[in-house]
């Protein structure tokens, strides 16, 4: 019988964000800044590693880890250590976000690795502002990775669009569109305070109200009390039943009073809240006991007390976090 994680406020962590990669293909602006520095390899953890933590987790309890980076795709072996997290006993469901480059030739694999579900970013239809946005990427790619992912047989796809002023908030409409006609999920994400991204992030900030009452000029919504395990919102479109439109909302709608959530990092920091700094070196208690789970899982236990009862972004103002966000954990 598995046991249950809890923190020292009482709510059961049921959900791991695993990162398999600090590096990405994309510069997107509000993950990384254009010039970046990633981890050393003999930093960040091995995929034997990873799926030793993976299989702890589930062990503790865990019911759903997400997959992520960086973009995770860019991982050399990612495809077999999905197969191997995938087989775990105990483990729900196995999902993963991507920025979408990769799919073309990845996403087949993947869903038949075990991956149940998968996220895609897509934060413009527009080529030029994609490529403004990404710094490097190509729409035509992602756009090609989407398709692939549509035909690979995911039981679900979903879309994630961080919304700014000034650089895609007048695309909602035409994003949910693009999600219905293809039968695809959308969430629609508030820029999170991560990192020295070179700009004051309070000038492009969309509330989640604000995208929602654009998307009511179009369409007509129902409220749900739907979840997929994580902190979206969601709402259904009355004449459109294979969609649903989500939003995430760190700053408008403060979801931290249901965190069932822990993030590891690729260097093996396990966070034990976005908004903060607070953190256990798994990396290091792996290494020291390569064949003794319970020094880490007492560790942990520990740890988990220290978990924060809530993150304190702001909109504006100084950096709150200096950890950039594809050090985080996707």
């Amino acid at each position: 019988m598995t046991s249950a994680l809890h923190d020292g406020f009482g709510r059961t962590i049921d959900y791991l964000r695993l990162s398999v990669t600090d590096r990405c293909d994309f510069r997107c602006v509000y993950c990384m800044a254009e010039d970046m520095t990633f981890l050393p390899r003999q930093q960040v953890l091995s995929l034997e590693e990873l799926y030793r933590l993976a299989q702890l987790f589930v062990g503790q309890g865990v019911k759903k880890i997400r997959i992520t980076g960086g973009e995770p795709l860019v991982r050399k072996g990612i495809v077999e250590l999905c197969k191997h997290i995938a087989t775990l006993p105990g483990l729900r469901e196995l999902v993963m976000t991507s920025n979408g480059s990769q799919l073309p030739k990845l996403a087949r694999p993947l869903a038949e690795a075990g991956v149940k579900r998968i996220n895609i970013s897509l934060d413009t239809l527009d080529p030029t502002r994609f490529h403004a946005i990404t710094r490097t990427g190509q729409l035509a790619q992602v756009l090609n990775g989407i398709e692939a992912a549509r035909e690979a047989g995911f039981q679900r796809i979903k879309l994630n669009t961080v919304v700014m002023k000034g650089r895609n908030a007048d695309e909602v409409l035409d994003l949910v569109d693009f999600a219905v006609t293809r039968r695809l999920d959308i969430t629609f994400i508030e820029e999170m305070p991560l990192g020295d991204v070179g700009r004051d992030r309070g000038e492009s900030y969309c509330s989640s109200d604000e995208v929602r009452a654009q998307i009511a000029t179009r369409y007509r919504l129902l409220d749900s009390t739907e979840q997929s395990g994580g902190p979206a919102r969601y709402v259904r479109l009355e004449d459109h039943p294979d969609s649903r439109i989500g939003f995430i909302s760190p700053h408008s709608h403060n979801f931290c009073a249901t965190c069932n959530r822990v993030r590891l990092t690729v260097e093996g920091r396990l966070l034990l809240c976005l908004g903060h700094e607070h953190s256990l070196d798994l990396r290091d208690l792996v290494r020291r006991h390569p064949t003794d789970d319970q020094p880490i899982l007492a560790a942990l236990d520990q740890a988990l007390l220290r978990k924060p009862q809530h993150h304190d972004f702001s909109v504006g103002g100084d950096i709150q976090v200096l950890r950039f966000m594809n050090a985080s954990g996707g």
